[in-house]
């Protein structure tokens, strides 16, 4: 009997692991991801809220104590990254460490706790690298990027893979705290002060997107959605729109936030903080009139990481990326995935239906993690992929666009009827998603029985809208899967399209 190998079989292989310690104002914070790739996927995630800004917008200087946990911290992350035998660890140093008189002999400390050289991002470099992690995370954004940290704001405009001239303040949670000496009134003053020596930034956000990075926004947003009940608690790509927002902030404003519905959420370090985001992402919101605000959990980090990519990748559709990583990992034969995909288009070009490219490239990941939950309970395959996507660590996909993915899997295990699901992910879907998710579940439900996930299959069965008829073609060699599994689920999908089902045999 062969050895069995201990390499984990649930890792890409595209080499080993990458990571980056980023060294903040509030916070120091270790990611290690699985590797350099176009949907980078964390394996490991560590923070520590150092507070190495406190103080630094009054007194010029790191305080001794903040200084001594974040050089502890950097410690650990050298013997985490060695553990987990990272390729290239990425170390950055921002605002804080720019701006405090002691910022260059605590960079001297650190480079030594952690054992790698630590790049000191200029406001420039921090605003742009931001930008590039919001086009890593976001399908063709096109917006103003707003990075609150603990001791700046950056922003920078973002329009598809274009890249503006970035700008910092110090607008940061804990400089705003520290130079307003806690009164609100005068945060506000210094924020719109601030605000209004950059118009050109909020004059090109009127009507456009407002991506809003950063900690203390992600905890604002999470507990907006606690307070609409809302039924996805993913961050990323969460939209609000900013008649609602500003409705919301300005309670935060008012509120005491131990009052906040799920502030549990919230780190009790970061909740003094939460009344600066929302004072600064109001003037923006007023100042800025943005269509929408969306919560963007790619950042700096994820900017260095594309920014390391080649073109080519670069240019790939982040969703599909992810979608195409998960298909190979998870399915019985990941060919297949990319098969359906081209079966499926081909019947909708029969049948005359028209796709938004949002359209086509949903359908397309959709196929591609049709045959995620295979190894589950039969009884549990549609809750599990449900659970799997909506929940999952996707890039360029909006929440409705999650819900129709989810929704398409969950139909395509468990039958047609929009009963079977509640009704909070169907209203977050909406009417058009809905509808498109029972289709292409329907199309699925007839693919598995005749391809059984196998490769080379369904190029053979086309199936094809003719007339008022909606006919699958089997060859003559595979006239026996014409039974009457097969003629049921022709027969669902001929009563959701009206249309009567055929099976015919060739050659």
């Amino acid at each position: 009997m062969s050895p069995i190998s201990q390499e984990a079989q649930g890792r890409l292989k595209i080499g080993r692991p990458v990571a980056i310690i980023d060294i903040g104002s509030n916070s120091v914070r270790l990611v290690a991801y699985e590797g350099l790739s176009r949907a980078v996927t964390p394996i490991y995630n560590e923070k520590v809220l150092c507070g190495l800004g406190r103080h630094v917008a009054t007194t010029g200087r790191l305080d001794d104590g903040a200084v001594d946990r974040a050089l502890r911290a950097l410690a650990r992350f050298r013997v985490l990254c060695d553990t987990m035998q990272v390729s290239e660890v990425f170390v950055l140093a921002t605002a804080a460490a720019r701006d405090a008189s002691n910022g260059p002999a605590f960079l001297e400390a650190a480079e030594k706790a952690c054992g790698r050289p630590i790049s000191l991002l200029s406001g420039a470099e921090e605003a742009r690298f931001s930008a590039l992690g919001v086009v890593a995370g976001f399908h063709k954004p096109d917006g103003i990027v707003g990075d609150m940290g603990g001791g700046s704001l950056e922003l920078v405009d973002v329009d598809g893979s274009f890249v503006g001239q970035g700008t910092t303040m110090p607008l940061g949670g804990l400089a705003l705290q520290d130079m307003s000496g806690g009164s609100l009134k005068k945060a506000q003053k210094i924020v719109r002060a601030a605000l209004e020596r950059a118009p050109e930034y909020l004059a090109n956000l009127h009507g456009r997107t407002f991506y809003a990075v950063g900690g203390t926004w992600r905890a604002l947003a999470r507990l907006h959605q606690a307070a609409r009940d809302y039924p996805l608690h993913v961050m990323h790509s969460y939209i609000f729109n900013p008649e609602d927002g500003l409705d919301f902030l300005r309670l935060v404003e008012g509120a005491d936030t131990k009052t906040l519905k799920d502030i549990e959420s919230v780190s009790e370090a970061r909740r003094p903080l939460l009344v600066y985001g929302a004072i600064l992402l109001e003037e923006i919101i007023r100042l800025g009139e943005p269509k929408e605000v969306a919560i963007s959990a790619f950042g700096v980090r994820e900017g260095v990481l594309f920014d390391r990519l080649d073109p080519d990748t670069q240019k790939r559709d982040p969703l599909l990326a992810a979608a195409s990583d998960l298909n190979l990992l998870r399915s019985r034969s990941p060919r297949h995935g990319e098969e359906l995909c081209e079966w499926t288009e081909g019947f909708m070009k029969s049948l005359g239906v028209t796709e938004t490219e949002t359209e086509t490239r949903l359908r397309r990941a959709a196929c591609l993690l049709a045959d995620i939950g295979w190894r589950a309970h039969p009884d549990y395959r549609g809750e599990q992929s449900l659970n799997l996507i909506a929940y999952g660590a996707f890039a360029g996909l909006d929440h409705p666009g999650r819900a129709y993915l989810a929704l398409s899997i969950f139909f395509r295990h468990e039958g047609l009827s929009p009963d079977k699901v509640g009704s909070r992910i169907k209203s977050l879907a909406g009417p058009r998603h809905m509808e498109r998710a029972r289709l292409l579940a329907a199309l699925m439900r007839v693919a598995y029985p005749v391809s059984v996930s196998m490769e080379g299959i369904l190029p053979q069965a086309p199936l094809q809208a003719r007339g008022k008829q909606v006919v699958l073609q089997l060859p003559s060699q595979m006239k026996d899967l014409a039974n009457e599994r097969l003629a049921g689920r022709m027969k669902a999908l001929g009563k959701l399209l009206n249309m009567e089902p055929v099976v015919e045999i060739t050659g």
